[in-house]
């Protein structure tokens, strides 16, 4: 007997990252895309469904939502569907601090898997990235560099703040207490006795990130580089079809990668 496919509704179907999981998710046998929403109201469907705007019909149907947007729409999408005991997983990124608690207070009522990146080896960098920090203490400085297409709004990008949170946790501190400055499109910056952020928007560059320690003495880099912008819209469908088994809570790809 074949198990029964996922019924997926994907938000933010026009955007980048909403096109790509369209396009993973009609080829994974797993999932079935139900519906598909926007901002705005579309006259062209897309696989013979039209896409809606963000309402509970558009999301009656579905099992679990993947939502790649903007924090104002994520959040509308979340008073939807925790009304209607749906699960998501979010790959939004730019919250800020109150809207952080919003989902930290509806992930009790439903299952929510927030990530900054939905990439396997990007989790994993965070991972060593908090090892590295743990390990090499006080005596090594530490910045954090990304580079992405010149589109993307947000800066620092998620995916950076996820690395500045593995140099935190590193050193048992909270990131925003240690978070230094935060440049944008600097051909070079420097370290500090806080954790430098720089961001160059430029081109059509899926994603790059790297991890700097320095003693002043040597430098520690530990990088990541997206080739195929699939690797995220795949991690989200890993995601997707692991949360369908869990209970309400805020979880991450850490929970799903198990590790410690």
């Amino acid at each position: 007997m074949k198990a029964r496919k996922i019924n997926l509704t994907i938000t933010g179907c026009l955007g980048r990252m909403g096109q790509q999981l369209i396009k993973s998710a009609n080829k994974d046998k797993k999932f079935k895309i139900i519906s598909l929403t926007e901002n705005k109201a579309q006259r062209k469907k897309i696989l013979g469904i039209l896409p809606r705007m963000n309402n509970p019909e558009a999301f009656e149907k579905a099992d679990i939502i993947i939502d790649f947007t903007v924090p104002k729409c994520t959040l509308e999408v979340l008073k939807i569907a925790v009304k209607q005991k749906k699960r998501v997983v979010i790959g939004t990124t730019g919250f800020t601090l109150k809207e952080e608690d919003v989902i930290k207070k509806i992930s009790r009522k439903i299952p929510i898997l927030k990530a900054g990146n939905m990439s396997l080896g990007i989790n994993l960098l965070m991972y060593l990235t908090e090892i590295a920090s743990k390990s090499l203490g006080n005596n090594f400085l530490s910045k954090v560099f990304e580079t992405h297409h010149k589109f993307k709004k947000d800066h620092p990008s998620g995916t950076a703040l996820m690395l500045g949170q593995g140099i935190a946790t590193g050193k048992n501190k909270n990131l925003y207490e240690i978070m230094g400055k935060k440049y944008l499109n600097k051909k070079k910056f420097p370290y500090g006795k806080k954790i430098n952020f720089n961001s160059v928007r430029k081109g059509k560059i899926i994603g790059e990130h790297e991890v700097l320690f320095s003693s002043g003495k040597e430098i520690i880099r530990l990088n990541h580089e997206a080739f195929d912008r699939a690797l995220y819209s795949e991690g989200a469908l890993t995601a997707a079809s692991w949360l369908m088994k869990k209970k309400p809570g805020l979880y991450s790809m850490r929970d799903l990668m198990n590790f410690k």
